[in-house]
């Protein structure tokens, strides 16, 4: 779908603000706009002829925007949203992550006054690859199906380069699990919770660890080395005899642990803690690379950096997304990255989507980044295609 393409709905109370919005939304060569002036117009709109996206102003008569996008999360009638304010970012910020928590897909926020430009920018991103779960199918997935997919080998390992900032070479891959399921592609997002609460998270991660040494022994055979992050749930952890596995699986395909970065992800919190640094300190004994991911989120905190021997650290694509314009943001990366040199970290931002990202961590001396900008996660058949897309002049930002 083109951008001229899009259904639009803005929603703003004032008037004049309504209609600069129409007007630019038409010089942008959308013909497909409607306008509401407060939130129930809105939704009584969307009743009508859902949207592809919603511009919303969250100073609105009666009820208010984030009031609007709460009903909106419920009705489902939107593919995504976009807020248009002059508001505190902070403000901004933290509405932003209400609406992705109830499930909304965010574009990202048009700072008035309007402008084509700002319009286009934020529009534009709907068509990049999402996965969160509201871009997800709508299908049912149950715990037999996925023992099925499981015992059938129908996870597949997907690859999203990891870039150095300094040099925009390719120097690694993270690993990230999809799923073919009745014609349709399944995100993580899915199924890893559920995967978890069924106790078959440890088969997905081995898994993904085979398949992945796999994949890196034949690039490596086309003259093609990378380094390679797996994802790894605590709840693997538990069993000490995690270590001495994925040490035989990484050996069985001719990889070695030093090729290899176990990313700690922390959907639950440490259960049996001594069983889990028991592994992760055998891990790192054997000379596998930890990483601490979605740094800054969820159980990822300054205590398990204390306690874990990481040797890598990722800033969560919420803390990236948008903070060269958002000091509050901005201030975290920096005093993140600021953190990890004293540990000896190397630091990886997730979700860098826009040049001025990228710009800003090459200036606060981030080493490594990932996300759209370079490369949507790829089967491993096209990544040497993606490495050679994003090696052409002009598809490397300038430092």
């Amino acid at each position: 779908m083109r951008l001229t393409e899009l259904s639009v709905l803005v929603v703003e109370d004032h008037g004049f603000q309504r209609r600069v919005a129409m007007r630019l939304l038409e010089e942008l060569g959308l013909r497909r706009v409607e306008a509401a002036a407060d939130g129930r117009a809105a939704l009584a709109a969307l009743r009508a002829a859902p949207a592809d996206v919603v511009l919303v102003d969250l100073d609105l008569p009666e009820m208010d925007g984030i009031e609007f996008i709460g009903h909106l999360a419920a009705q489902k009638r939107s593919g995504a949203i976009a807020l248009t304010s002059a508001l505190d970012p902070a403000l901004l910020n933290t509405v932003q992550g209400m609406a992705r928590a109830y499930g909304l897909r965010v574009l990202g926020v048009v700072e008035k006054p309007l402008t084509t430009l700002k319009l286009a920018d934020v529009l534009g991103r709907f068509h990049l690859e999402e996965e969160s779960p509201a871009a997800e199918p709508d299908v049912e997935i149950g715990p037999d199906a996925l023992r099925r997919a499981l015992a059938a080998g129908e996870f597949e390992a997907w690859f999203q380069p990891k870039v150095a900032i300094s040099t925009g070479n390719v120097v690694g891959v993270e690993a990230l699990a999809r799923w073919p399921h009745e014609g349709r592609m399944i995100g993580p997002a899915r199924f890893i919770p559920l995967l978890e609460r069924e106790g078959m998270i440890g088969a997905l991660t081995e898994r993904m660890l085979e398949q992945s040494c796999r994949w890196r022994r034949r690039w490596a055979d086309d003259g093609l080395e990378l380094g390679l992050s797996v994802n790894v749930s605590m709840l693997n952890l538990a069993d000490v005899a995690t270590a001495d596995r994925y040490q035989q699986i990484v050996a069985d395909h001719g990889a070695r642990p030093r090729d290899i970065v176990i990313e700690v992800t922390e959907s639950s919190v440490m259960s049996d803690a001594a069983h889990v640094l028991n592994v992760l300190a055998r891990l790192r004994l054997k000379g596998f690379g930890l990483a601490i991911d979605d740094f800054g989120t969820g159980y990822s905190s300054l205590s398990q950096l204390s306690q874990i021997p990481f040797t890598e650290l990722k800033i969560d694509r919420g803390f990236v997304s948008g903070a060269p314009a958002q000091p509050r943001k901005r201030a975290v990366v920096e005093a993140s990255l600021d953190l990890a040199r004293k540990l000896h970290l190397t630091v990886v931002a997730e979700g860098v989507e826009t040049v001025e990202e990228w710009q800003m961590l090459a200036e606060l001396g981030c080493q490594q980044a990932q996300g759209f900008l370079v490369s949507a996660a790829v089967p491993g058949h096209a990544l040497p295609g993606a490495i050679r897309d994003w090696h052409q002049p002009e598809a490397a930002p300038a430092q």
